[in-house]
């Protein structure tokens, strides 16, 4: 017999154990089930940790409204709960002069978004303020700093935990189906399997999610969008830091460029472009760095860091991004919270294509799951 329970998040991934802990903390019993044995395994911990400015995405996209948004909460948060963080600032450059209108087309994207710090630089001041870029100009944006994920996230759990939540890990969701009366059954296997009959589901399941949602009998297909693979690789650079802040070349087709970005300890790692993976379901990722990939890095950092010695470069990490769309317009697609009046289920929402800017509006898109929440409760 199925267990009546009230919450189920599916991920613990961090927009997932936001998304619990803000319900949690409006009063709902809350369960989430995670196919890991620990919180944060997938997306969440293999990306850059940046604190993104809100600078890329199209006016009023939920990129947009939610990384502004939760860029301002996270700060708060990191400071309110001792989570390590750093405001570091990022300088975006343009290397050579017909790369200057892209500069400029993202000072007034940012603006638009709300984003009004961002500063001009010209090519004197990128050179004083890191000597060993080559540009012919830049944009500073302020506000963009790095965060430590993992401890982010575990303030999370602990918030969740502290408001009677809990974590089912190695529990897997296999199936389930909508119930005559609108709430929903989910099916989760692994140790020990389990029915559970829940008032509301929320599938933050990243890069499963969409598989998830075609297993429940009852949501309708043609709300579940497809599913794409974009592979990312980091290396490092060993010993101090050549710059003083974020590094990030205009933008190219597909992605943000192969950037610099620093961490906490002061460890500098460059990354990630953009492998389009073949494949038709997550469980074929392979997470291995390929490390004749290091070639075209060594070709693009050079565009701004001549320096760069030969053999500098060591193999770091991998990440695979959720996207909705295999066009290399990396802005093509948005992040999705769907509701009911998109698929007609009232104990269902789902979050598809969380990819960057995911970290930093992860709770901006928790907020935005409540009040979708509270309004199909009305």
């Amino acid at each position: 017999m199925a267990e009546q329970v009230d919450t189920v998040v599916i991920g613990a991934g961090v927009v997932g154990l936001a998304t619990a802990r803000t319900l949690a903390q409006a009063g709902r019993e809350v369960v989430v089930l995670e196919q890991a044995d620990d919180i944060g395994t997938g997306t969440s911990s293999r990306n850059s940790e940046v604190i993104h400015g809100g600078i890329y995405y199209a006016k009023d996209s939920l990129k947009a409204t939610c990384c502004v948004k939760g860029k301002q909460m996270l700060y708060e948060y990191c400071a309110s709960h001792g989570v390590e963080h750093n405001r570091i600032g990022k300088v975006i450059v343009a290397i050579s002069e017909d790369e200057i209108p892209k500069l400029e087309e993202l000072k007034l994207k940012g603006e638009a978004n709300g984003v009004m710090d961002l500063e001009w630089l010209d090519q004197a001041q990128v050179k004083a303020m890191e000597p060993n870029v080559t540009a012919a100009a830049g944009l500073l944006s302020p506000s963009t700093g790095i965060v430590e994920s993992h401890g982010y996230m575990l303030s999370l759990q602990g918030e969740l935990e502290d408001q009677g939540g809990m974590i089912a890990f190695n529990t897997p969701v296999e199936g389930g189906e909508v119930l005559p009366d609108g709430r929903m059954r989910i099916r989760a296997g692994g140790e020990a399997p389990m029915e559970l009959d829940c008032q509301l589901v929320v599938n933050a399941g990243g890069l499963y999610a969409q598989h998830i949602a075609r297993a429940v009998d009852g949501i309708p297909a043609d709300t579940i969008p497809g599913s794409y693979y974009a592979k990312g690789h980091y290396f490092t650079y060993p010993g101090k830091s050549p710059f003083n802040h974020l590094i990030y070349p205009a933008p190219v087709p597909g992605g943000l460029g192969t950037h610099s970005t620093l961490d906490l300890g002061g460890g500098t790692k460059f990354g990630p472009d953009v492998e389009w993976l073949d494949i038709t379901h997550p469980s074929e990722i392979d997470y291995k760095v390929d490390e004749s990939r290091v070639a075209s890095f060594y070709t693009a950092i050079r565009r701004y860091w001549p320096g760069l010695p030969d053999g500098a470069l060591s193999p770091g990490y991998t990440g695979v991004r959720p996207k909705l769309t295999n066009s290399n317009d990396k802005y093509a697609a948005d992040f999705v919270i769907q509701g009911a009046d998109v698929h007609g289920l009232p104990a269902y929402v789902a979050l598809y294509g969380i990819e960057s800017p995911g970290l930093t509006s992860s709770l901006a898109i928790a907020a935005e799951v409540k009040a979708l929440v509270d309004k199909q409760a009305a």
